[in-house]
């Protein structure tokens, strides 16, 4: 894992082995952990726990899984989520509706506990490639997630951990306007009251670092709404 902030993992699984067994491999892999026995809890959580990916049982008490995901799918701050749908249903016709229903990956039980991981890092690729050691450009600026290294124009940049925590959030998604809020959900975490000006300070101090050598500062202000790159 990547010296990025952990990815954190929503596990939705009524069995409470198989919840169990799912929880300590994705630990193992390095990754956070939240876990929900039903679909209610599973939908609490996610405002709750604000999770990269979703682990997904269909088979769930009282609101179903499909239901689940349909719910989050079609809220625009949630259907960008990733969901992994966990069935004993093998037949085309439930594959086609999980993933009509707006799943991104789609896993028959029983299944290799490898290959689940593999399609959790392929999810995680996909929307938060810095938490698994991807490397980001943009423009001129290169950062390794791996190494920890940050480049801009070829010369290599010093930064804190946390202002290259906000630069991996901003390399993610360039062009995207993050609120204060949001960066701190991100880069600080939900558990940890931090005072939304200490983002300004931050951000200042990004500006600085990412301009050490010269050249443009790439961090936009954006009035009433927050920042982005680019």
């Amino acid at each position: 894992m990547s010296s990025v902030e952990q990815p954190t993992v929503l596990v939705v699984e009524d069995e409470p082995a198989q919840r169990e067994v799912l929880a300590y491999n994705l630990e193992a892999e390095g990754f956070a952990i939240a876990k929900a026995e039903n679909g209610e809890e599973a939908l609490v959580l996610v405002d709750e726990a604000a999770p990269d990916i979703i682990v997904l049982d269909w088979m769930l008490p009282n609101v179903s899984g499909i239901e689940v995901c349909r719910r989050l799918k079609s809220r625009a701050d949630t259907r960008n989520i990733p969901i992994i749908m966990l069935s004993a249903r093998a037949e085309e016709v439930d594959r086609v509706r999980g993933l009509e229903t707006g799943a991104d990956d789609y896993v028959v039980k029983p299944y290799s506990v490898v290959e689940l991981m593999a399609r959790v890092r392929t999810q995680l690729r996909r929307t938060r490639p810095a938490t698994v050691g991807e490397r980001l450009e943009f423009e001129d600026i290169v950062l390794d997630a791996e190494t920890h290294k940050v480049f801009r124009d070829t010369k290599s940049l010093k930064l804190g951990p946390t202002e290259f925590r906000l630069l991996s959030t901003f390399m993610e998604k360039p062009g995207r306007v993050w609120s204060r809020e949001q960066l701190l959900d991100r880069v600080w975490g939900r558990d940890i009251y931090v005072d939304t000006r200490t983002v300004d300070v931050h951000i200042g101090r990004l500006r600085k670092a990412l301009c050490q050598h010269g050249g443009e500062d790439p961090v936009r202000t954006v009035r009433g709404a927050g920042y982005a790159l680019g």
